[in-house]
């Protein structure tokens, strides 16, 4: 897996369950997500690759200096070992974030 932002591309807004239906088609145990308003998140890394795919609100990646910016029906592909930080939106964010091991 290599990092990358996916950006949504369908007409239709994302819908949680068609989300977590195609996280688990490519290998990923999902859950859902709800960050507050500005909720935020000191630098860290996870010992797995992650998808994180947002429903509704917006969310924002740090990776390397660089600004990931999500919002509803994006994605990021985050591989095992990236220290991040995130930072949800003035609404805050709901959001699925798939595991894989």
């Amino acid at each position: 897996m290599r990092l990358e932002r996916i950006s949504w591309a369908d007409r239709e807004p994302p819908v949680g369950e068609t989300l977590r239906a195609r996280l688990a088609e490519e290998g990923f145990d999902s859950f859902e997500w709800r960050d507050g308003p500005g909720a935020a998140y000191s630098p860290h890394a996870h010992d797995h690759d992650e998808s994180l795919w947002v429903i509704e609100g917006e969310i924002v990646f740090g990776v390397d200096g660089r600004d990931y910016r999500l919002g509803a029906g994006d994605r990021l592909m985050l591989p095992a070992g990236t220290i991040h930080t995130a930072r949800a939106g003035h609404a805050g964010a709901r959001y699925l974030i798939g595991e894989r091991c």
